[in-house]
């Protein structure tokens, strides 16, 4: 076998590994949460996500060290610490909302089960809670997600839904107590 060969094979080979031992991180092969496209415009998407299961727990601290804290209490619930002793599929995204202080961490349940199939959490600090469908404005983007990142992009999306609107509806002589006055913000719904 020539020398050229040779090197030709490991090559190959060194790229199937490669590729191999980046799969997993880069191709998530879990479950994601359905939803329907509603719009796109540029980088924003509008999605109508059917209704789902979460597990959820409220963390307190600064944000990367509540989601790390809310992240092991569900994984410990999904990983059997249950009524069942039973692991539960991971599914992605794992979310976060919060103040700055006070922080709720959800892992969206698979859709094969319902509240009645869940083992219940043994951790008091663990709820299962049904999500109706909601809409929502969402931007995908890579790195890390930090703080620059995560204020950058919520910046983007604020000035995509925020356009205040007032509405009046009665002529100036209408009694104050009779007119009828809104203000309107445009929500995660069709755009012109």
């Amino acid at each position: 076998m020539s020398k050229k060969l040779v090197w030709w094979i490991i090559g190959i080979v060194a790229v199937v590994l490669l590729g191999a031992a980046v799969r997993g991180p880069i191709v998530s092969d879990v479950e994601h949460p359905k939803y329907t496209l509603i719009e796109r415009s540029g980088a924003i998407e509008i999605r109508a996500y059917a209704p789902m299961i979460v597990a959820e727990t409220e963390v307190t601290g600064e944000r990367r060290e509540a989601i790390s804290k809310g992240f092991r209490l569900i994984a410990d619930y999904i990983f059997g610490n249950n009524t069942a002793a039973q692991n539960v599929p991971m599914t992605a995204p794992v979310t976060q909302q919060g103040d700055g202080k006070s922080w709720r961490v959800r892992f969206l349940m698979p859709s094969k089960y319902t509240m009645e199939t869940l083992p219940k959490p043994n951790n008091p600090a663990v709820v299962l809670k049904e999500i109706p469908g909601k809409r929502f404005a969402a931007i995908c983007f890579s790195g890390m997600g930090g703080k620059d990142s995560l204020d950058r992009h919520t910046n983007e999306l604020e000035e995509f839904i925020s356009a205040t609107t007032y509405a009046f509806y009665n002529p100036p002589w209408t009694l104050p107590f009779l007119r009828r006055n809104e203000v309107m913000v445009e929500t995660a719904g069709p755009r012109d």
